[in-house]
């Protein structure tokens, strides 16, 4: 009888030829549990997934109760679903008062694929710019405002008219003009190895974009939720996007995205044409209800308020000659080594050791911290302990 990692490589598409194959049965709060019982703790929370920890009990409860009353029942937009209006209503309440609409998908790249027309739509111009090292997903569209050839050159041709600036960079933010739909680029870095630019920088870009026209579009596919220290990284450098794509934390493990802006915006997309974006499984009820609860999780045990202060923990215990640098804000770093060499190899002897980490895509030799946003101060010491010995045996 063929084992499972045996089915798993003759049936499930593959996408690199080397996969981890570690094969987990269970997950709790930090932890991951393999098939022989092996502990193992998860540093990179599904890659900014499941910032509550794996499994939250409020999260199941709500996937539970949502799943018993109803499920798929219609496209998005069309019937009122009590799931998908409480969580629009809550990311309201949370955040700055003209991202008042919501419109729920089903993955990051969804919402940037939603916004991009929604830029489109709402300005009538086609133009629209991103940054060098970015990345906002993996499909057609998202994958044209990747600012990595690398990854895109065996895909083209891709979307035309897109322009790409540094990310930092306040010179490049003349190429904004009044042919530029929008701009999209993440508040905060993400597989460039985390990297946070300046608030004069972002002061420069929305004011830029105000005065063009520009829609400015913030990704925090990433880092919101709570990841930066703050419940939206935007709030570090006290400017406020038109359209805000939001996915990976939100939804406490389930499937979601959302693109947020003003009604006024959104509303472009219901006329000129009618179902000027569509989708049969966004917003879905299940979906939204542990979304909700993960929001409601978060403000209720008051997570983000020493997200800060973990984040520095790790800053201050991860010092090593190897280590050239470790950069972050909150729970979102990175430590940076030589090469990817010796990044891969420290990477596989903490996973051996219990701790699950990674490296970055246009990035590669950075090791990746981004845990649920619930680990602990002793968590923290013996992760770094564990990282620790790992680069001295191997650095």
């Amino acid at each position: 009888m063929l084992t499972q990692r045996q089915l798993f490589l003759q049936h499930n598409a593959q996408t690199t030829l080397e996969p981890l194959l570690l094969e987990f049965i269970k997950a709790s709060g930090m932890y991951l549990y393999d098939t022989e019982g092996k502990k193992y703790m998860d540093l990179i929370a599904g890659i900014g997934v499941s910032n509550v920890g794996h499994c939250h009990p409020a999260v199941v409860n709500a996937v539970k109760q949502q799943a018993e009353r109803y499920m798929h029942i219609m496209v998005y937009g069309e019937f009122v679903q009590s799931p998908q209006v409480n969580f629009a209503k809550a990311l309201s309440d949370v955040l700055p008062e003209s991202l008042n609409s919501t419109y729920f998908v089903n993955s990051g790249a969804e919402a940037v694929e939603g916004a991009m027309k929604l830029a489109k739509r709402y300005t009538r111009r086609t133009e629209i710019i991103a940054c060098n090292h970015s990345y906002h997903g993996s499909t057609q569209g998202a994958l044209s405002l990747m600012g990595n050839e690398e990854f895109k050159q065996a895909y083209r041709p891709l979307l035309p008219h897109i322009k790409f600036i540094n990310y930092n960079v306040t010179a490049d933010l003349d190429q904004i003009t009044d042919k530029t739909a929008a701009v999209f680029i993440e508040t905060i870095q993400g597989e460039a190895g985390i990297r946070i630019a300046d608030k004069a920088y972002f002061k420069a870009l929305r004011e830029k974009c105000t005065a063009t026209g520009t829609l400015l579009v913030l990704d925090e596919i990433q880092c919101g939720f709570g990841r930066t220290g703050k419940l939206f990284g935007f709030e570090h450098f006290d400017i406020v996007p038109d359209i805000l794509l939001l996915a990976k934390g939100i939804g406490g493990g389930m499937p979601i995205g959302a693109f947020v802006s003003s009604r006024e915006i959104m509303i472009s997309l219901a006329t000129n044409p009618i179902l000027g974006h569509i989708t049969t499984f966004g917003g879905h009820p299940v979906s939204c209800a542990a979304g909700l609860a993960t929001l409601q999780t978060i403000l209720k045990e008051d997570i983000v308020r020493d997200v800060a202060e973990k984040g520095n923990l790790f800053k201050k215990l991860l010092k090593h000659p190897a280590i050239k640098e470790v950069r972050g804000i909150g729970l979102m770093i990175a430590i940076e080594f030589e090469d990817f060499q010796t990044n891969k190899k420290i990477i596989d002897a903490c996973i051996a050791d219990g701790i699950i980490s990674d490296w970055f895509l246009h990035c590669s030799n950075s090791m990746r911290i981004a845990p649920p946003l619930i680990i602990t101060e002793e968590e923290i010491e013996w992760a770094c302990e564990v990282i620790l010995k790992n680069v001295k045996a191997i650095a």
